[in-house]
C-alpha cells in the first residue's frame, strides 16, 4: 500500500472492482448465514424465542468489532482489517460446525460473535473504495462496491441449495461452504492500492480532528447516521423473521432460500444506478424515497403470507435498504474531513450495528412470542417498522428545513 493519497480515478476504479469481487465473494456467506442462522438457533437454542439468537450475535460482533477495526485500519491500512475480518469469518464458522457436533448453542453464538468480525470489515468495503475516489466519483464508488453484493445474492443462497443436505449432520455443508469462501476470498485483497493514514493535501495545514461530542452534535452527521441505522435496522427486522415465517406457514426451505435470494438481489441490483441518482437528485432525497419503499415493504407484508406476498415485501424491503443505506453512507463522507475518517466510521458502524442488533433480537420475539401462530408473529414484525421509520423520515424532514433556513439566512 501507498502512503500518499490517490486522486487518480484509474487507480480508484481498479480498487473499487477489488472491492466488489470482494463484496460478492466473502459477501455471499451473509445470505447463507442469515438463511440458516434461525433454523439453527430453533433446533439448538432452549427456546424458540431465542431462535434468531445467533443472527443477533453476528451483528452484536460487528458492533463492537467497528470502532477499534475502524482506528486499526486507519493506522495499519485497509488490507489489514480485511484479512483480519476474513480469517475471524472462517473462525466463526469452524466454532457453529463444533457447535453443531457438539449440540452446544453456547458454541454456536461464540462462533455467531467472531464470524460479526467479518461482518463489521465488509460494512468497510464501501468506505475503502471512497477513500480512494475523487469527489466527484466517490458516491458512484460506493454505489458500484455495494452492487457486488449482487453476486453474493447468486452465489449465496444457490450455493447453499447445494451444500444445505449435503452431509447427515444438517447445515453442516452451509457452514463449511462459508469457510471456504473466507479463505479463498483473502486472496482479493492483495490487488488493493489504498492509501494509508489519514490522507491530506499537501497545499493545506492539516487540522485538528474534532471530538467525539463535536462529530455527533454536527447536524449532517447525526442524521445519516440515524437514517443509516433506520434503513438496515428495519430491513434486518424483517429479514431476520422471513425463513421461520416462511418454514412456519407450510412453506419449503427451498422456498425460504429463493425469497431471500430476491431479497438480497433487489438489496444489490440497484446499485449500479444509485450512485447516479445521488449525483443527480442528492443524497438526502434518495434517502427519503429508500425511508418510503421500506414502508410499502411493511405495507406488503401485512397483506397476506402467501409466497407473491413474501416476494414482494421482501424484494421492496431490498430496494428500499439500498437507497437508504448507501444514500446515508454518501451523507456521511460529505460530512466529515479525512483526518475524522477512522473515528467517525467507526462510530457510524457501531450505531448502525447496534441497532441492527437490536432489531435482530426484537425480531426472534415479535416472531416466535407475540401471539403463538407464525400468521401473527410475521403481522407483529412488519408493523414495528412504522414507528422508527417515522423516526428517521422526520430527522430527514428537520435537517432539509434547517438547510433551507441556512441557506436563506446566508450572506
Amino acid at each position: 500500500m501507498t502512503s500518499a493519497p490517490i486522486t487518480d480515478d484509474r487507480r480508484a476504479r481498479r480498487n473499487t472492482a477489488i472491492l466488489a469481487a470482494a463484496q460478492a465473494i466473502l459477501g455471499a456467506q451473509m445470505p447463507i448465514l442469515f438463511v440458516i442462522g434461525g433454523l439453527v438457533g430453533a433446533e439448538l437454542s432452549p427456546t424458540p424465542c431465542l431462535a434468531t439468537l445467533p443472527i443477533s450475535l453476528i451483528v452484536f460482533g460487528s458492533m463492537t468489532t467497528a470502532p477499534w477495526l475502524s482506528l486499526l485500519m486507519q493506522r495499519c491500512g485497509r488490507r489489514a482489517g480485511f484479512v483480519i475480518g476474513g480469517l475471524a469469518g472462517a473462525l466463526g464458522a469452524a466454532l457453529a460446525i463444533a457447535g453443531l457436533f457438539a449440540g452446544s448453542f453456547a458454541l454456536l453464538l461464540l462462533g455467531s460473535y467472531v464470524t460479526g468480525i467479518y461482518m463489521s470489515a465488509q460494512g468497510f468495503y464501501r468506505f475503502a473504495a471512497a477513500d480512494s475516489a475523487s469527489d466527484a466519483f466517490r458516491p458512484k464508488a460506493i454505489s458500484w462496491v455495494m452492487a457486488g453484493g449482487l453476486g453474493a445474492a447468486i452465489i449465496g443462497p444457490q450455493l447453499n441449495k447445494v451444500v444445505l443436505d449435503a452431509f447427515a449432520l444438517p447445515f453442516l455443508g452451509s457452514y463449511l461452504a462459508v469457510m471456504l469462501l473466507n479463505l479463498g476470498g483473502l486472496l482479493l485483497f492483495l490487488g488493493l492500492d489504498l492509501p494509508t493514514g489519514s490522507p491530506t493535501d499537501p497545499q493545506v495545514a492539516p487540522s485538528p480532528a474534532r471530538s467525539r461530542r463535536t462529530l455527533l452534535r454536527e447536524p449532517e452527521i447525526l442524521v445519516a447516521m440515524l437514517c443509516g441505522m433506520v434503513a438496515f435496522g428495519m430491513m434486518n427486522l424483517v429479514m431476520t423473521s422471513t425463513p421461520l415465517a416462511v418454514v412456519g406457514m407450510g412453506h419449503g426451505r427451498d422456498h425460504a432460500n429463493d425469497i431471500v435470494s430476491a431479497h438480497v438481489l433487489a438489496m444489490y441490483l440497484p446499485s449500479f444506478f444509485t450512485g447516479h441518482l445521488i449525483a443527480r437528485f442528492g443524497a438526502s432525497n434518495v434517502v427519503a424515497a429508500g425511508l418510503a419503499l421500506l414502508g410499502f415493504a411493511a405495507l406488503t407484508g401485512l397483506t397476506g403470507t402467501g409466497l407473491p406476498m413474501f416476494y414482494g415485501d421482501l424484494v421492496l424491503l431490498g430496494l428500499g435498504w439500498n437507497f437508504g443505506f448507501i444514500g446515508a453512507t454518501a451523507m456521511l463522507t460529505a460530512a466529515h474531513r479525512a483526518e475524522e475518517r477512522g473515528l467517525v466510521q467507526g462510530l457510524n458502524d457501531m450505531a448502525v450495528f447496534g441497532f441492527v442488533t437490536l432489531a435482530s433480537l426484537s425480531s426472534g420475539g415479535l416472531m416466535n412470542c407475540s401471539g403463538g401462530l407464525p400468521a401473527q408473529g410475521w403481522i407483529s414484525v412488519n408493523t414495528a417498522v412504522f414507528p422508527a421509520l417515522a423516526l428517521a423520515g422526520g430527522a430527514l424532514f428537520w435537517l432539509r428545513l434547517r438547510r433551507r433556513r441556512l441557506a436563506t439566512n446566508a450572506p
